[in-house]
């Protein structure tokens, strides 16, 4: 399947020869837009998702608005791949097609559920009988879209899923750590090389998310977003002011951990020593 132009978020997507369509209606990235919430695993790392489909178009479409959520994202183009790179790579969700080259959709559900119990799987189908959704769902599906899709609904019902699978809450650690500097999620105690570090409560949430996020450039946008949750507008320079603070208790008389990436934002990660 070929198609007409580059696609882009934001554009209705239509392929040569076939009345399928693929929408993208809105614009969703990492910067968490207005009234969505960033997705992170409890370690502060992307939310991981398999994409099965042994159409390459597909794929790459569904692989593309996926990883402008912000996510990781692997894929595969049969069954046996599929399980082989869920094994690997231990996915939040799985984007399934019932109709794959080698075993068909249900199989390869089953198969998941032996390595990855809880993992939940929305199904692809180009099926729309409703005895076919049933039997994806009886076998353990999660939810299911008939193509053709809308990029932005597949998008959608996987937050909803990867939410309901309590795969962002997860926690076997209330300890976060970066270096020397440690944050308790549950004592809310801060502490760099033994010291102990008193924050107020926006210092300490401003923290966290810079502590789950090591080593990644947050931008003032998605730090107003998550720390604040909601829009300042043109009093984004409250982030400089807090993060002026954090530097004086995080920093002070210290190698530098909280750093400013200018025209991008700013990251946390251990001092050179």
């Amino acid at each position: 399947m070929r198609f007409s132009g580059k696609s882009q978020i934001g554009e209705s997507v239509f392929s040569e020869g076939t009345d399928k369509v693929f929408t993208m209606t809105t614009t969703s990235t990492s910067t968490s837009p207005k009234g969505r919430t960033e997705l992170l695993r409890p370690d502060g790392s992307p939310v991981r998702v398999l994409v099965v489909d042994d159409e390459l178009s597909i794929t790459e479409l569904l692989s593309m608005a996926l990883r402008y959520e912000g996510w990781q994202i692997r894929s595969a183009a049969d069954g046996t791949g599929a399980i082989q790179t869920a094994r690997e790579f231990r996915p939040d969700a799985v984007v399934l097609d019932m109709m794959l080259p080698d075993l068909d959709g249900l199989t390869v559900l089953g198969r998941l559920r032996r390595e990855l119990p809880d993992v939940p799987v929305l199904f692809l189908t180009a099926k729309d009988a409703v005895e076919d959704r049933i039997a994806g769902l009886t076998a353990g599906g999660d939810d299911y879209v008939t193509k053709p899709f809308s990029l932005e609904e597949v998008v959608a019902r996987l937050r909803g899923l990867i939410r309901r699978s309590g795969a962002t809450d997860r926690r076997s650690n209330s300890v976060l750590v970066v270096g020397d500097l440690t944050l308790d999620e549950d004592s809310h105690e801060v502490s760099r090389s033994g010291d102990s570090i008193h924050l107020t409560a926006t210092e300490f949430e401003l923290l966290r998310f810079l502590m789950r996020n090591p080593r990644r450039v947050l931008s003032k946008a998605q730090i107003l977003d998550r720390v604040w949750s909601y829009d300042f507008g043109g009093q984004a320079n409250v982030v400089e002011l807090y993060i002026s603070y954090l530097r004086r208790k995080i920093d002070a008389g210290r190698e530098p951990m909280i750093h400013t990436r200018r025209g991008a934002g700013y990251l946390i990660k251990p001092a050179v020593s």
